[in-house]
């Protein structure tokens, strides 16, 4: 994955919770420190993300996005 942003932390997902439209991921990213995203439900879906799974979280200004490999 290569993308402008500087600020990406990688971890693991720790909780997926769905709402109407959006979904909250939390993601571990190494001792305890929990990293919450707010993304689309389609964009959980496209991604396959799951409780587990390894995942990005990826920082730009004041959003936060979620990646992965």
């Amino acid at each position: 994955m290569k993308i402008s942003a500087r600020n990406i932390l990688k971890g693991k997902v720790t909780e997926i919770v769905t709402g109407a439209t959006t979904s909250h991921v939390r993601i571990d990213i190494d001792g305890g420190a929990i990293v919450t995203a707010s993304i689309t439900n389609e964009a959980v879906a496209d991604l396959l993300l799951e409780k587990g799974k390894q995942a990005y979280a990826v920082i730009k200004d004041s959003d936060v996005m979620v990646g992965i490999d």
